[in-house]
């Protein structure tokens, strides 16, 4: 399929997005896009990435239109459909023509009600115990062959490392935070000590003796009163050498 984008140019726009959007749930929704534009030029393509934490607990994350939100919640509502049971057997489905598919009539009743005539539902690489999976769904019929399939597997190949990565991304991201925020409250610790040794001329142990008992007085958190006292002192509250990149 000549006129799909090549291998390297999704890699690099992959790229591009995880550069641009480390928000996890951000990527997913600039991927769907990306993934619908894609993959649409034999006309237009519909994406909806579900995610699936548990076996009764499935939504969708990300959609490049309201079209394929629809598809997907119709599939929740209905507790199964060709992209849930992607997820659950973790190999692609296809729906060649939803018009003659005997595989879940009810759902392919309401597909068909709504003009959607072919889907094809591949599973994206998560680790841990989620599991996750791009929905692509046509308005004509056999759109989804065999050339086009090979082409969106590795398509959602590509997709699954950045989507990992992304994940990866967002809990150094986290981590990041968290030491921030540690390193701040013993900044402010240290510098409140600090301020009560010299207020009081006492040594560091009985400095950091008084902030306790007045911590305890006051039933405030120890780093919480420790920046009172910073800032009442700065006029501002105080800043730690780490800053993250």
């Amino acid at each position: 399929m000549d006129d799909l984008r090549s291998g390297t140019a999704t890699a690099a726009q992959l790229q591009d997005l995880l550069v641009h959007h480390e928000d996890v749930l951000e990527f997913l929704q600039h991927l769907a896009r990306l993934s619908s534009s894609s993959l649409s030029s034999r006309g237009p393509v519909y994406c909806g990435i579900t995610l699936q934490r548990s076996r009764g607990l499935s939504y969708t994350v990300a959609s490049s239109d309201s079209t394929a939100l629809e598809m997907d919640e119709m599939q929740y509502a209905f507790d199964d459909g060709p992209c849930l049971h992607a997820l659950r057997v973790h190999e692609p489905v296809h729906v060649p023509d939803t018009s003659s598919d005997e595989r879940w009539p009810e759902y392919m009743k309401h597909v068909v009600a709504q003009g959607v005539q072919s889907v094809y539902a591949v599973p994206l690489g998560l680790e841990g115990h989620s599991r996750a999976a791009m929905n692509l769904y046509s308005r004509s019929a056999g759109v989804f062959d065999e050339e086009f399939q090979r082409v969106a597997r590795t398509y959602a190949a590509e997709a699954s490392l950045g989507l990992r990565l992304a994940v990866r991304m967002s809990q150094h991201a986290a981590a990041v935070e968290d030491l921030q925020a540690v390193l701040q409250s013993r900044t402010d610790i240290d510098l409140a000590v600090g301020i009560i040794m010299g207020q009081n001329r006492c040594t560091q142990r009985e400095a950091f003796e008084t902030l306790k008992r007045a911590s305890n007085g006051r039933n405030l958190k120890l780093k919480v009163l420790a920046g009172e006292l910073v800032a009442r002192l700065n006029g501002a509250p105080s800043e730690t050498h780490f800053q993250p990149s």
